[in-house]
């Protein structure tokens, strides 16, 4: 078994052949281009079992070679992936079961007739590869890059694969990062953790593709800064995940959901105070807002307009064939993986990131409440919308971090605030008023609501 570390990048195929010619790769390309092609099929039962195991079983040939692969899902997260793979060189194009044992087959499959197991989808293309040297000070870093062309083939179904993959054979996982993000800054690269089986089985059953990744396990006696990458590390992947369904299927929704990471990402940025101090996220606060400022408002105009939704469509097109979006994306990982956030800050700063997470909360949603003066709002509900930002500040911890707080009705303080939020986004009119009105006071109601604020 061997452990496989990785950062896939969709791109198109301009980018492709320019990635062969980039200059950064000429110049530490330590083998030169080698060509393969690879002939791949994948195996499952009727049922999908090996599916909802998470786990991949792959036939490959190679040239004269035969290789057999097992790969666990393992962690991905943003792009940057990590999974178990097994490989068995055979000699028969056919899968030897025999070495699907326990060292490497799921518990959860130890029932499993594997003589049930078929083939469901094919996986062909061309791979050109090098070996890329990426120095880091004194650390040695050996990196593969391989640049992919062909197609995922389901039945009747087949989509192309066009990809560039960083696998890295030597060194620290960030590296990958900072080799991807020298790329991303002349050509457009989409971090996209899907992979080639996950293709397959999207286009055998669309509905397939899991959308959501699992929630991060929060309690309150954790670290603020634990909680914090563990929320923005899930918010950025789910992105990333939305932002590729969206491409491939258009679904209005999945477009909305995607804004909404960001949202709640830039909330939680905007509210950790000296546990982050905002010289250590300028650059990235910066790029989100330049993205929300963009797509907010084609949002608020596809609402109810099929046309501007169209035009959406066009204009994520457009945003996935500029740079903008994936240099986002890889600065943000590298961001998270480094901490960036917990460097120079000072003695209360420190204090705060290693502050339990209840505690913290708390006191920070206290702050929050105490500064969003609703009585005011529910005589003037027409000034309501300059409090949009500390609303989806309470909203993003109270989504995603209310298991830690200990106030009563914490589920219905969501949904009441969640309510106020949506009106204070809408455009302004005689209803809205009202509406607005009312649900400012339906909050200053809550038991919750008035707990937060003694």
């Amino acid at each position: 078994m061997v452990k496989e570390t990785e950062i896939k990048l969709r791109v198109s195929r301009a980018t492709l052949a320019a990635l062969r010619e980039h200059p950064l790769l000429k110049k530490r390309n330590k083998s030169g281009w080698q060509r393969h092609e690879l002939f791949n099929q994948y195996y499952d039962t009727p049922e999908r079992d090996l599916a909802r195991a998470r786990v991949a079983l792959r036939l490959r040939r190679d040239g004269e070679q035969y290789i057999q692969t097992l790969k666990s899902r393992g962690q991905s997260v943003a792009g940057l992936s990590e999974r178990n793979e097994w490989d068995w060189y055979l000699e028969q194009p056919s899968l030897d079961l025999s070495r699907l044992d326990d060292q490497c087959w799921p518990a959860s499959l130890a029932e499993l007739d594997k003589r049930s197991i078929q083939p469901v989808f094919s996986t062909d293309f061309v791979r050109e590869k090098a070996d890329i040297a990426w120095g880091r000070g004194k650390a040695k870093v050996a990196i593969e890059v391989a640049l992919d062309l062909g197609k995922v083939v389901a039945g009747e179904r087949e989509e192309e694969i066009c990809e560039l993959e960083l696998e890295l054979r030597e060194g620290e996982p960030a590296a990958l990062l900072e080799l991807a993000i020298e790329l991303a800054a002349d050509l457009p690269l989409m971090p996209s953790d899907i992979s080639k089986a996950e293709r397959g089985y999207r286009l055998f059953d669309p509905d397939s593709y899991a959308l959501s990744l699992p929630q991060p396990t929060l309690h309150a006696g954790m670290p603020l800064d634990d909680a914090f990458a563990a929320l923005a590390w899930h918010l950025l992947g789910s992105s990333q995940r939305l932002a590729e369904q969206y491409r491939w299927s258009g679904h209005w929704k999945l477009l909305e959901q995607w804004l909404q990471q960001l949202v709640d990402l830039r909330a939680l940025l905007g509210s950790l105070g000296q546990a982050a101090p905002r010289a250590s996220s300028h650059d990235l606060r910066g790029a989100l807002d330049a993205l929300l400022n963009d797509w907010r408002p084609r949002l608020a105009a596809g609402r109810d307009d099929e046309t501007a939704r169209q035009a959406a469509r066009e204009g994520f097109a457009a945003e996935l064939e500029n740079t903008r979006w994936g240099l986002f994306s890889l600065n943000a990982s590298r961001w998270l993986l480094a901490r960036t956030w917990s460097e120079k800050r000072s003695a209360r700063g420190q204090r705060q990131g290693a502050a339990p997470l209840g505690n913290w909360l708390r006191h920070l949603l206290e702050e929050e409440a105490q500064d969003l003066p609703l009585a005011r709002y529910e005589r003037q509900p027409e000034d309501l919308a300059e409090q949009l930002p500390r609303i989806e500040r309470l909203l993003a911890w109270l989504r995603l971090a209310r298991v830690a707080l200990e106030v009563p009705e914490a589920d219905r303080l969501y949904g009441e605030l969640s309510k106020l939020g949506e009106l204070a986004a809408r455009p302004l009119d005689d209803a809205q008023l009202e509406l607005r009105a009312a649900q400012a006071h339906t909050l200053l109601t809550l038991k919750a609501w008035k707990a937060l604020l003694k």
